[in-house]
């Protein structure tokens, strides 16, 4: 998901990572308050001053970041669920969850845990602001104090997947057993809030309030993208559970030999049977496989005299799975690569094809019976 993050430091046991993105927000908020909160609250100093203190203020917003996520991650270990770690990215910070919590209760628990400690904080900050009175410091903790109730405010709207919404999704598994069905519900709110914010940041950028309307909108749009999908990965995820490959793959498929020329494996197996990915085998051992993609690579006066043999790629790991490999890791292998057809195999002996479309036909079928998943 962050492909461009960098690992800081280990707290706790989990690995703290900033995304490039980051960088932005950061600088944003050090621009947004060295001129203009800090020189409104803060008369007379220089651009010097008000630039120490935004960064200040911005490392402060660092550190509560990664506290509100790692109140999550303590939390989600607490029930035995994996945290791949901790990243800062456009939008705030994330604790990697590496699989969904296994009841209400943990959801529940594992959401409550951020805003809780986000209001923690904005205590905290309060009461030594007060405590330093209205200078320099006093006004650093105080922003420090609102930020982190603002944080702690905005992720309890429910809508999913801010940590309201995913108090709302305990809240309606508890109630019916059904996490999937939970999950389309909260997402559900997740989408209709997300559009409003997309609406509201529009409006706002149509009046004059430029970067901040801009913001909103990008905050609507992540939103939006993320509940749309949490609810997919999850359909997804539920559908394939305990399924291994031998059951979704197409068996005994349409197969070539390598002497076959190019032109008769498209006349006789691609065209007749509409396949566009086709094993090689020769006296029962499996090969490799030829496609579509391979055959455009030949000139197309050249496919009567150019044999399979002669283009076909060789069978490797990331195109033969075992049947028995679950259906979730074959979903992944094919999502990482670049190939979306793997070949079945038990040794070099051809057992089937498994296609991403076999995957998504069986996924499609179970959301349209609107099978649950009750815990």
């Amino acid at each position: 998901m962050f492909s461009h993050s960098v690992r800081l430091f280990d707290l706790f046991g989990f690995e703290i990572r900033i995304d490039a993105s980051w960088l932005l927000i950061a600088a944003l908020i050090v621009w947004s308050l060295s001129s203009g909160y800090f020189p409104e609250v803060l008369p007379g100093l220089d651009a010097s001053g008000y630039l120490i203190l935004s960064v200040v203020a911005m490392l402060g917003l660092f550190g509560s970041l990664i506290l509100h996520e790692l109140a999550h991650s303590l939390v989600a270990r607490r029930y035995g669920l994996g945290v791949g770690g901790i990243t800062l990215f456009l939008f705030g910070g994330v604790a990697q969850l590496e699989d969904e919590p296994k009841s209400a209760a943990s959801e529940f628990w594992i959401a409550i845990a951020g805003p809780a400690m986000s209001f923690a904080l904005a205590g905290a900050f309060g009461l030594l602001a007060v405590a330093a009175g209205g200078g320099v410091a006093g006004m650093v903790l105080s922003y420090l104090a609102s930020i982190n109730l603002i944080l702690a405010v905005f992720n309890l709207v429910p809508a999913f997947p801010l940590d309201g919404g995913r108090v709302l999704r305990a809240w309606l598994w508890n109630r019916s057993g059904d996490v999937l069905e939970a999950t389309r519900k909260a997402s559900t709110a997740g989408v209709v809030f997300a559009l409003a914010l997309m609406a509201l940041g529009l409006f706002s950028v149509l009046s004059g309030g430029g970067v901040g309307g801009i913001w909103m909108g990008l905050i609507g749009l992540f939103v939006l993208n993320a509940s749309r999908g949490t609810y997919q990965h999850l359909v997804t995820q539920t559908s394939l559970r305990g399924l291994r490959v031998s059951e979704l793959m197409t068996p005994n498929p349409f197969c070539a030999t390598p002497d076959m020329t190019l032109a008769d494996l498209a006349d006789e197996v691609m065209l007749a049977h509409g396949i566009s990915f086709v094993p090689v085998v020769e006296a029962g051992v499996l090969l490799g496989h030829v496609d579509t993609a391979l055959m455009r690579e030949v000139p197309r006066a050249d496919w009567g005299v150019t044999q399979v043999g002669d283009i076909f790629a060789a069978l490797s790991e990331d195109t033969a799975v075992r049947p028995d490999l679950s259906a979730e890791e074959a979903l992944n292998l094919m999502a990482s690569g670049p190939q979306r057809k793997l070949l079945v195999a038990e040794g070099r002996s051809l057992v089937g094809v498994l296609s991403i479309r076999d995957l998504m036909a069986h996924i499609a079928i179970v959301q349209d019976l609107g099978r649950g998943t009750r815990r």
